[in-house]
């Protein structure tokens, strides 16, 4: 019995230090991917990383890790020439294969969320006056929730140059497809009630904006309206982490 409790203190001892090994490990393993991938993506912080599954250990042995997510706070993402500001980036990737210095690593699928806020978006809206009939101009001046998944576009009107009192609202369908995100009025509003072509109101109204150069690879897949801005959703295979 003295011999057999001797043991089970031996195993338990080494158990320990193995779980206390695997964990120094890892820890250390996140350390540096989040070097590379913040040194590959030019990210001005250093995003999160988190590795799931244990041992850690004997996946490094087999030279891939099931399961990791990583998190972006702030992502400035191409957009058609230009930038726009990806918010709360959180990927999670699936069969991550590592170099053994960690300077590269290739997920076989990923799946994520983001979020484009209002005001980000709105910099892609017809934000300046433009004219939508002889003496009647418009523009976009806000973005925000409408509830039931759809955005609200204010527009602010000017009839032979008087503002008109109030903005005027509509409600709008986005939706995502190859990449662009669209805005798409469900009404058109009334413009101090002057008589104008659909095409002209909605060159006002609707508006779309492509979003690529994501981190990885990664593609938009869906979009929605949220309270705070539009939620996206983002899928990809063979998503380049670092290297």
């Amino acid at each position: 019995m003295r011999a057999l409790r001797i043991l089970l203190i031996v195993v338990v001892i080494l158990g320990g230090l193995f779980v206390l090994a695997d964990r120094l490990a890892v820890g250390f393993a996140e350390d540096e991917a989040a070097g590379k991938l913040q040194a590959t993506e030019n990210l001005a912080a250093t995003p999160d990383v988190s590795i799931k599954g244990f041992p850690f250990l004997t996946q490094v042995a087999g030279g891939t890790l099931d399961d990791v997510e990583v998190g972006i706070k702030d992502y400035e993402a191409t957009a058609d020439g230009g930038t726009i500001r990806i918010d709360d980036l959180k990927a999670n990737m699936k069969g991550v294969e590592f170099s053994g210095d960690y300077s590269s690593a290739t997920a076989a699928t990923a799946t994520g969320t983001a979020t484009v806020s209002y005001a980000e978006l709105l910099k892609t809206a017809k934000s300046e006056s433009t004219q939508v009939a002889p003496g009647v101009t418009a523009r976009v001046v806000g973005l925000s929730d409408g509830g039931n998944g759809k955005i609200k576009v204010t527009v602010e009107a000017t009839v032979l140059g008087t503002k008109l009192p109030q903005p005027v609202s509509v409600l709008s369908t986005v939706t995502a497809e190859g990449g662009t995100v669209r805005v798409h009025a469900d009404k058109l509003p009334a413009l101090g009630g002057a008589d104008i072509a659909e095409n002209r109101v909605r060159s006002i109204t609707d508006f779309e904006q492509k979003i690529d150069g994501l981190p990885g690879g990664i593609e938009l897949e869906s979009v929605q309206a949220a309270k705070d801005g539009v939620e996206i959703a983002v899928r990809g295979s063979n998503v380049r982490l670092a290297g």
